[in-house]
Order: structure tokens, then C-alpha cells, then sequence
């Protein structure tokens, strides 16, 4: 323990790794995100189908690129069907993160890299998210690693800049692999801090070998499913991208005032315990960026500050005028932020503080995360598979909601192969991509299908036996109800 504490990287890692993997399985899926994402990829290992994201046998799933899904198959397959292994790649991801905050803050600053580390890894949201499963988390590392490389090939006096140019195309690839166009927004970070650098005319970003290998590793997968789905690419751009984007559609805080309540919360508490120190550079900026304007020269010296500014301040304003709003959409953000507060730190000649703070600081972490696996909230998926193992003893291959929130955390936590349905009462004229319901009441029953237990509200109990009568089958009823649901099976009247 003592050598581990000596040495600044050991240290670091052994804190990241603890923080990032304790207890990382004590939590049960919650739904709808992490069930959501979780499902699918078990879809592709039921299947064996790793191109097309389904959401069940019937239906696809097109509202992300397969990056994550493939990941979280990949680690199932190699350690079991359990919450760890399914949040696994979130908890790599953040390790990666805090990895990548020490390489680019001991080339922008030499001497800073422990504490960019130590910062990212204990902040707030960065340690939260590693504990969800999400999209988010492995965009952030792909960006992350795509500005690593860029800073590398800017900031250091390797000899062979094209290739550190040619891992940030591979990572951008990645990330547009892992959500599509935001994958993509380091791209005017840098392309802006090369123009604003004087002299800047060797190893351009944009060129053709850069480009060709992008396209290689990021468009296979797009022009494989837009091929075998007609119509599927109209669907990526109007409804996955631009009314993401220009729209309140989705119900994401598009309101003019949504950035405000969003965002601002977000980059508040998001950073503690290291919000002041993000608050003073902030006040700063100010005072940092009118030199700039009109002295190549002074932008040459503060090269450091200038693109750690553009790399956030530029995706910041994307998010901020995009209309679909969501915490984690800044989580990207936390590593120029971390190197931004070490930095800072640095110049104000502040020490990281003592590691018996540090570890204190952990431990409230950890406790948190303990505390969220005894938190009652009715998103808890193995809770749901409890009560349905209790009022449904046998095998159980499907699980039905009738015009409900689909539990697809379920299909973990009952085990592969459960199959998670969500139907209406009646029958809607559906979009062919993403339709909100898999099929009608008729459809369904009409099925036969055997281990299934369905699941519909309380309040809508009365109307959905009734239907349900009216097509020749009665519902009997599976012990009490839990979360407002009742569990019941289907069989034919005789």
C-alpha cells in the first residue's frame, strides 16, 4: 500500500479502478435506458444477428448506431448474464477517460496529469455515468481519444505526426459508429484551432488518407442496414437527426429556457467536488480570450488554452441551441473539463488535496453507489423479475405489456432468451421504424404462445379482461399486484 501511494500513476489507477468497479453489479437494471440498451444486445447474442438492433423478434431498433450494443454483447458473452458484466463497458469506458485526462494534460502541461486524473475520476457525473448503461460513456471515450491523438500530433515533437492524425480518423470513426453525427463534433474543434494557429499549413487534418479511413471503418455498418431496410436512412436523418435537433419531438427540454435547466445543474453539480476551481477559470475566460482576437502570436503561446477553450465551449453551444436536451449529452465534456481544472489548479500553485480526503471523498461515492442498489424506485428491473417468478412459477419465454412501459431490463434479469413485448388493445397506424407498439391484442393472442406473462396497469385492468373475453380467451390472474400491474396468463376459453 505504501509503494501504491508513492507512485502518482499506481495511486491514481488503484482509485479509478476502485471507484470504477466495486460494487458496479450490486445495483439491478433500471429501465427504460439501461433496459433498453441492454436488451438489444442480448437480442444480437439470442440471434446471432450483430447487424440489425432489435427490440424483440419482430422489431427493430434504429434509434443508435451498434457500438454499445456490441460491446455490452461482447462482454455477456465473455462473463455471464449478470448487471456487471452489462455495465461493464460503461466502467471501462470512464477508466479510459481518466486515462486519456492524464496523457493530454501531461502533454499540454507537464507536471498537471495527476491531478486531471484524480479530477476526472472523482467528479460527480463522470463517476455516476460509469455506473449506468448508456451511449454516452463510450461516445466520450472515442472523442476523448480522438483529442489525445490530435493533441499529440499538435503539441508533442514526435516525428510522425500523420499517424497520431490517423488514430484521431480511426477514433472518429468510432464515435460516429457509436451515435452517429455527434460523434463528430471534434472535428470543427480542431479544423477552428488549426486555423487559429499561425503558420498552421503541415499535416492537415483534412486529408484524403484521413478521410478514406474514416469511411472505412465508420460507414460498412450504415450502408449494410440502409441496404437490407429501405427507407431507413430517410428515417436516421429526419427523425434521429434532424428533429432531434430543431424539434421538441422527443420531449427533451426543448423549451428556450431547456439548456438553463438542464445544463446549468448539470455543470454545477456535475463537477463537484471541483466546482470552484471550474468557477474561477471560468470568470477568467474573459480576460484569457480578448488577447487572442488580434495577436496570433499570444493564441501561439496560450496554444494549450486555446484548444482546451474551443473543445468545450464549441460542443457546449451545439447542445445548448440543439432542442433535444439530456444531462449526459455533456458527459463528453468532462475531460477537457478535468484537464481545464488541473491546469487552473496548477497555476494557482494549489496542491491535490490529501489522500486521506481523497479517500474520504471515495468512500462517500462508494456509498452512494451501495445506497442506489437499496434505492425503491419502481425502474428496478430484478425486482420486477422477482415478483413475476413469485406469481408465475414454470418456465417463462415472454413477457407482455398491454399499453404499458415495456420492462426490457427484464431480459436480463429472467435470463436470455426472454423475449419482451409491448402491445395495444387496438390496432394503430404505426411508423414503419421505432413504432411506439410491436402489434395489436389480436396479433398477440392470436400467437399461441406458451411461458408468457402479461402485464397491463391497474386502471386498465377491467377494459383490457374485457377485450380479451371478446376475442375467445380468458385472463386468470397471477397473485396481487406490485407497482400498480397486474400479472396474469391467457388461455383459451373452453
Amino acid at each position: 500500500m505504501h509503494r501504491i501511494l508513492r507512485s502518482p500513476a499506481l495511486s491514481t489507477a488503484a482509485l479509478a479502478t476502485v471507484l470504477a468497479l466495486m460494487f458496479l453489479g450490486s445495483r439491478g437494471i433500471w429501465d427504460p435506458d439501461e433496459g433498453r440498451y441492454t436488451n438489444v444486445a442480448l437480442n444480437m447474442l439470442d440471434s446471432g444477428d450483430w447487424l440489425n438492433p432489435r427490440r424483440n423478434d419482430e422489431i427493430g431498433h434504429w434509434t443508435k448506431p451498434p457500438l454499445t450494443y456490441w460491446a455490452i454483447a461482447s462482454s455477456v458473452m465473455v462473463f455471464g448474464t449478470n448487471t456487471w458484466a452489462a455495465r461493464l463497458p460503461a466502467a471501462v469506458s470512464y477508466l479510459l477517460c481518466t486515462w486519456l485526462a492524464w496523457r493530454i494534460a501531461a502533454r499540454l502541461a507537464p507536471g498537471s496529469q495527476q491531478s486531471a486524473a484524480i479530477v476526472y475520476a472523482t467528479m460527480l457525473l463522470p463517476f455516476g455515468a460509469s455506473q449506468m448503461i448508456t451511449t454516452d460513456y463510450l461516445l466520450s471515450a472515442c472523442i476523448a481519444l480522438a483529442m489525445w491523438a490530435f493533441v499529440e500530433a499538435r503539441f508533442s515533437a514526435t516525428p510522425h505526426p500523420r499517424r497520431w492524425i490517423a488514430l484521431m480518423w480511426i477514433a472518429l470513426a468510432l464515435a460516429f459508429v457509436t451515435k452517429g453525427p455527434a460523434g463528430l463534433l471534434p472535428l470543427p474543434v480542431v479544423l477552428l484551432f488549426d486555423f487559429l494557429m499561425p503558420g498552421r499549413r503541415d499535416h492537415r487534418v483534412l486529408q484524403w488518407s484521413g478521410l478514406v479511413l474514416f469511411a472505412v471503418l465508420a460507414l460498412p455498418w450504415y450502408v449494410a442496414v440502409f441496404h437490407g431496410n429501405p427507407g431507413l436512412f430517410e428515417y436516421f436523418v429526419g427523425d434521429e437527426l434532424v428533429n432531434r435537433v430543431t424539434t421538441n419531438e422527443f420531449g427533451r427540454h426543448g423549451e428556450w429556457y431547456g439548456w438553463i435547466e438542464i445544463y446549468v445543474p448539470t455543470l454545477i453539480v456535475g463537477t463537484l467536488p471541483w466546482t470552484p476551481t471550474l468557477w474561477r477559470w471560468t470568470r477568467g475566460l474573459p480576460a484569457m480570450v480578448r488577447p487572442w482576437w488580434r495577436d496570433p502570436q499570444r493564441r501561439q503561446r496560450d496554444a494549450h488554452w486555446v484548444l482546451l477553450a474551443l473543445w468545450l465551449l464549441l460542443p457546449l453551444a451545439v447542445c445548448v441551441f440543439a432542442r433535444s436536451r439530456m444531462p449526459l449529452y455533456l458527459l463528453p465534456l468532462f475531460v477537457p473539463i478535468a484537464v481545464i481544472i488541473a491546469l487552473r489548479r496548477t497555476s494557482e500553485g494549489r496542491a491535490l488535496p490529501s489522500w486521506p480526503k481523497l479517500i474520504a471523498w471515495a468512500a462517500v461515492l462508494l456509498a452512494a453507489k451501495v445506497a442506489a442498489s437499496y434505492w425503491p424506485t419502481h425502474k428496478n428491473a430484478e425486482a420486477w423479475a422477482h415478483a413475476i417468478v413469485e406469481r408465475a412459477p414454470g418456465p417463462i419465454h415472454e413477457i407482455v405489456f398491454v399499453e404499458d412501459m415495456a420492462r426490457y431490463g427484464l431480459h436480463l434479469e429472467l435470463g436470455r432468451g426472454t423475449e419482451i413485448e409491448k402491445i395495444s388493445l387496438d390496432t394503430l397506424h404505426e411508423p414503419r421504424f421505432n413504432p411506439q407498439y410491436d402489434e395489436p391484442l389480436a396479433v398477440e393472442l392470436g400467437e399461441h404462445e406458451h411461458g408468457v406473462v402479461w402485464v397491463t396497469k391497474q386502471s386498465d385492468w377491467p377494459v383490457v379482461r374485457e377485450r380479451i373475453e371478446g376475442y375467445g380467451y380468458r385472463a386468470i390472474l397471477l397473485g396481487t399486484p406490485f407497482e400498480r400491474r397486474v400479472m396474469f396468463r391467457v388461455e383459451p376459453q373452453r
